[in-house]
């Protein structure tokens, strides 16, 4: 049976986990190799057991480890043609590692990995929607800008998904970040707020999409009971409950060891 394991999730670094407990894929690796190397082990995952690394896009908080992974484990790497290209411009990858460009969809160890494109300040930024063997879907949908249709449509396909909210608009408006960087993450490029991730939120759970979790949450903008409390809100106005009808949870920064079979 899969499972997707949240291993580190915010603007410190995002890394997930998704396969069974023999083999599985890495979608980012946004912490240093030796972070992700303990939370693969707290969750009873080897790092020699990953056949390949998914990356999103070329921010730092999506790939710092990943030019060390790959080295050490001689582990193939799947992203766009423009990531890549991002990434070997930036020095964390070079011709002498197994780097391959994600068109569409890819079959990887009984798996089948689906490329989404993005909204996002990146070069050539997407998210992955992943099969299982037994015919489950997930998505990790985060670094949205807003949320497209193309995107969308991948969430209502899933069985499970892990969806942006970003941040609290108020909290970002009135905070400490300057205003450029502001207007930035504000921006359809940027990143998706809890507000805009909550509307969405009723539709997916009438298509089918049950077993929601609120990914990539700013330290500095947002908490989980801040991102929970729309995201609840919303779906109890639509007389949808939480563990009747659907799970949410919020991707812990860190893992805490748990795993969302689906």
């Amino acid at each position: 049976m899969a499972k997707v394991v949240p291993l580190f999730s915010g603007s410190k670094g995002n890394s997930y986990y998704i396969g069974s407990t023999g083999r599985g894929i890495l979608i980012d690796a946004g912490r240093s190799c030796k972070q992700i190397e303990n939370a693969m082990s707290i969750n009873g995952l080897d790092m020699r057991n990953v056949e390949a690394i998914f990356i999103t896009h070329e921010h730092t908080d999506h790939c710092s480890a990943l030019k060390v992974l790959a080295s050490r484990y001689e582990t193939k790497v799947f992203a766009s043609k423009g990531t890549l290209s991002a990434l070997e411009r930036s020095g964390k990858l070079d011709k002498r590692f197994q780097t391959y460009v994600i068109e569409n969809e890819i079959a990887l160890n009984n798996m089948l990995v689906k490329r989404i494109n993005t909204s996002h300040d990146a070069n050539e930024s997407c998210c992955y929607q992943v099969t299982t063997a037994d015919d489950k879907k997930a998505i990790i949908a985060t670094d949205l800008g807003i949320m497209t249709d193309e995107v969308r449509q991948g969430i209502l396909s899933s069985d499970f998904a892990v969806i942006e909210s970003n941040h609290d608009i108020q909290l970002l408006k009135n905070g400490i970040y300057p205003y450029y960087l502001k207007q930035r993450i504000l921006s359809n490029r940027g990143h998706l707020s809890n507000e805009s991730c909550s509307k969405e939120l009723p539709d997916f759970v009438k298509s089918g999409t049950l077993r929601l979790m609120l990914g990539h949450l700013s330290r500095e903008n947002n908490t989980p009971a801040l991102a929970l409390s729309p995201a609840l809100n919303t779906l109890e106005a639509y007389k949808m409950k939480r563990n009747i009808d659907f799970t949410l949870e919020v991707a812990p920064e860190e893992t805490n060891g748990k795993a969302v079979i689906f």
